[in-house]
């Protein structure tokens, strides 16, 4: 916050509908026709909300500052007229605020709208003491306007911290100012090129902070998911390691379950191996010219399931045989194994699957 000692300011009419950058070009040329220096010697900035008939812009040499306060504006986030600090309060018509400082006061006045009518400073000597400071007061009030409403302020005035970048917040007592981010921009008294090096700067920082922010989650989202893999890892050993010891258990109960499935076949089922045998002879198969194949043995491993064991002195017969037993209606499939050959005899076996239910007990 510099003094408003070292600023002379005047309120400048906006026509209806302009942009922000003609109000910037039209507050150049007003400070321009009202400072015997250029532009270009001034550090000067404006107020502005959007839609105003009137802007209210600022002024000061540059060479009114130090060396050593121009090098502590460079680590600020805003450097602006201790005045500026109440341009955002919400003043009705005809109210004068007055801000009190060791160099002197100022007094801020509003007549309409949001942007004040006069901003008005008198330097009060060190050892004026309170009468001097009572007169000025006077004086300051008379000069500003006819004002209904008159604010004291007798602090300096400070930000309030805040956890939105889209206001710049002051709070002095009752009194309470908000700046939208785009207003306390242009309040912004510095060179415009800097500032907008700085812009620049910080929109780079903001993305560098926000890539960094996103590479510690990531690292953080990674590490969750490799421990989470082990933690996933080590449960999977524990399981197979429960399977593998309950592996020969398991074993043991089905072999009891197969067994006593087929003690419960074999003791409710009726097998017909004779019945079986003779849908599967040559002659049923193939009537009209049964092929010279004998039965040797016969077994019977499943209800339905007839193993046999046969030769025969033409072995080209055998695919004939199985194709002829394949179209059997009672038959569900056929199955030639272990063909072997030996002295111009052929011997293989035969696995016929019937039909559940297709062959039924011979008459007794």
């Amino acid at each position: 916050m510099v003094p408003d000692a070292v600023f002379f300011s005047r309120a400048i009419p906006v026509p209806a509908g302009a942009s922000r950058d003609e109000v910037v070009a039209q507050v150049g040329l007003a400070l321009e026709s009202l400072s015997p220096f250029p532009l270009t010697q001034l550090y000067f900035g404006y107020y502005w909300p959007a839609g105003a008939d009137r802007a209210l812009a600022y002024a000061s040499y540059r060479r009114r500052f130090t060396a050593e306060q121009l090098a502590a504006w460079a680590g600020a986030e805003r450097v602006m007229p201790a005045f500026a600090a109440v341009l955002g309060y919400p003043a009705k018509p005809a109210t004068t605020v007055l801000l009190s400082s060791a160099e002197g006061l100022t007094a801020v006045h509003w007549d309409r709208g949001p942007v004040p009518a006069v901003v008005l400073h008198e330097a009060l000597p060190p050892d004026g003491g309170e009468e001097a400071r009572a007169a000025a007061r006077s004086r300051l009030i008379r000069a500003a306007g006819e004002a209904v409403k008159v604010v004291d302020i007798p602090s300096p005035t400070s930000a309030v911290p805040g956890g939105s970048d889209r206001e710049l917040l002051f709070e002095v007592g009752e009194l309470r100012s908000a700046l939208p981010a785009d207003v306390a921009a242009a309040l912004d008294i510095r060179d415009k090129a800097d500032l907008a090096a700085l812009a620049k700067a910080r929109r780079r920082d903001m993305l560098l902070w926000r890539a960094a922010t996103l590479a510690v989650v990531l690292c953080v989202l990674l590490t969750l998911g490799e421990v989470a893999l082990f933690g996933a890892g080590l449960w999977q050993k524990t399981r197979i390691a429960k399977v593998a010891a309950q592996k020969p258990t398991v074993s043991h109960i089905m072999e009891e379950q197969d067994l006593a499935g087929r003690i419960d076949e074999l003791s409710t089922k009726r097998l017909l191996p004779l019945e079986m045998i003779s849908a599967a002879s040559p002659e049923v198969a193939m009537p009209k010219n049964p092929p010279a194949i004998q039965f040797l043995r016969a077994t019977t491993p499943a209800q339905n399931t007839i193993q046999i064991e046969a030769q025969t002195n033409n072995a080209g017969e055998i695919a004939g045989y199985k194709t002829a037993l394949e179209k059997l209606p009672s038959v569900d499939r056929v199955e030639i194994r272990d063909q072997r050959a030996r002295d111009n005899v052929v011997t293989f076996t035969l696995v016929i699957t019937f039909k559940t239910g297709a062959l039924q007990p011979a008459a007794s």
